[in-house]
């Protein structure tokens, strides 16, 4: 926290004289660790409380704002609009358009009604979801043993809702995935459509589905993985332009004869986020320079 004198000086024109005067005021911390996750059609924000419980007394509220990113250029607008404002170090900025990357940041407003500097912004990217899928093994009911994150049935090119999330035959050469039942009763995932491959995420079970960060650069294969509950798994696709899809997966159940699962699927061309991501150092000139962990 600190105080700041807020001059301003009236010129008495007629009276060839002027009168200054100067209002002190406090501006607050700038809020610490800004986070996002992704989320279907919302961005959830979270932040450090430090503003408030350095200095309660002086503490009127947080201020979120936002403005356009570029994925490829790797910066943020300059053009920052008013998201909300909330006394809770937590926001949900709702209402997006899936697959539109923004960037956002908060600040903290004293009681002078001072706001605190702008902290390191975060970029992030709503994306489609869905909970609680069920998909068959192939050997207990073919037609329900497929799935595919997104199959543009009109060929116009765009994600419309009801192209998303579909369970089909998993006999079909162009689902991304069908689901295999070996004989000891263990369930794979097995990529199928050209183009397709899998990753497992991370090196152990996910707490949630939003616990899957950036699609992973490398490690996908073409071979079966197998599906366990609570771990997730990120699938890279091919929609014959060079800008590559990903969808990403957390198994929650496996039965004798069918799976259940979340799922996750960037509708941005080539955007790797489907949740938390890495933060933004502030650039040299004007925007944001993107740093990803």
């Amino acid at each position: 926290m600190k105080r700041v004198l807020i001059g301003s000086i009236l010129t008495l024109a007629l009276a060839g004289c002027s009168d200054s005067t100067a209002v002190e005021g406090i501006v607050l911390e700038t809020p610490g660790s800004l986070v996002g996750t992704s989320l279907n059609g919302a961005i959830l924000l979270a932040w450090s409380d430090n503003a408030y419980n350095n200095a309660p007394a002086e503490f009127l509220e947080y201020r979120v704002y936002s403005t356009s990113y570029s994925i490829d250029a790797g910066l943020c607008g300059d053009e920052w609009g008013f998201e909300g404002s909330t006394i809770a170090p937590e926001f949900l900025v709702s209402a997006l358009e899936n697959g539109i990357p923004r960037c956002y940041v908060t600040v903290s407003v004293s009681i002078d009604g001072l706001e605190s500097d702008f902290p390191q912004p975060w970029a992030d990217t709503p994306r489609p979801d869905a909970r609680n899928v069920i998909v068959w093994a192939y050997q207990a009911n073919q037609s329900m043993s497929g799935f595919r994150f997104w199959d543009d049935v009109n060929g116009n090119r765009l994600v419309d809702p009801l192209e998303l999330g579909t369970v089909g035959d998993g006999n079909r050469t162009d689902i991304d995935f069908w689901v295999d039942r070996d004989g000891n009763g263990d369930f794979w995932l097995v990529p199928e459509r050209v183009g397709t491959t899998i990753a497992v995420y991370g090196v152990d079970p996910i707490e949630d589905l939003t616990s899957i960060d950036l699609a992973p650069e490398s490690g996908y294969s073409g071979l079966a993985v197998s599906a366990v509950p609570q771990w997730g798994y990120v699938f890279q696709m091919d929609e014959g332009d060079p800008n590559p899809r990903f969808g990403g997966l957390r198994v929650t159940h496996v039965g004798r004869d069918f799976m259940i699962f979340d799922w996750s699927y960037q509708t941005d061309p080539g955007n790797p986020e489907l949740s938390v991501h890495g933060g933004l150092p502030i650039g040299d000139e004007t925007g944001v320079t993107v740093s990803r962990r």
